[in-house]
């Protein structure tokens, strides 16, 4: 029994050195303050509110496209023909150093080379007897506006119509038809075809 009782008898714990030393150095450090531990709580908190938020928004978009329909209709621009031409891009005027030509070219097409002759024969007297018009041989090339603005130059008369054909000899014929202030008859003996 009394063997009993020793073993009874508290025995004082055996201390390791290692884990006093540890004990003595954390009662050294400082204690962190409360506030860190309360804050990782405090930032926990914000990110269920976050993922909360999210599928609010995540409902509200759902419970839309169920009302208005998944697909909107957008306008899209309306193509009638089957080419399809790019936008023209900016031209700036030219701004040379210097002009590539040294003198501008004059009008080449003049009233002496619009107006060749005048013609004379019986189909063209007639013409100016009966219907107040001059008929003339006139340059190929040459416009009926051209042919007007010549008569006026030259003979100072307004024309009221020009008419032009090629003869088969490969002239053209210009039927020159006048104002009614102004007679035929009197430009022709002024120009001398009578």
């Amino acid at each position: 029994m009394p063997a009993k009782d020793a073993s009874k008898v508290a025995k004082a714990p055996k201390v390791n050195k290692v884990a006093k030393a540890d004990k003595t150095a954390k009662a050294a450090r400082p204690a962190r303050p409360a506030k860190a531990q309360t804050e990782k709580k405090e930032k926990k908190a914000p990110v269920k509110f976050v993922q909360s938020e999210r599928a609010k928004r995540r409902a509200y978009k759902i419970a839309r496209d169920v009302r208005q329909g998944r697909t909107r209709h957008q306008s899209r621009r309306v193509h009638h023909t089957v080419q399809f031409h790019s936008k023209s891009t900016l031209q700036t005027p030219k701004k040379p150093l210097y002009p590539r030509r040294s003198v501008p070219l004059a009008n080449k097409m003049h009233e002496f080379r619009v107006l060749k002759h005048p013609l004379t024969t019986e189909s063209a007297m007639k013409k100016i007897e009966d219907h107040n018009t001059l008929v003339f041989i006139v340059d190929v090339k040459s416009t009926k506006r051209q042919i007007k603005q010549a008569v006026k130059k030259l003979y100072d008369i307004t024309a009221l119509k020009v008419n032009t054909l090629i003869r088969p000899d490969g002239k053209k014929k210009a039927y020159v038809r006048l104002h009614p202030d102004n007679d035929a008859l009197d430009v022709a003996n002024k120009i001398g075809v009578i």
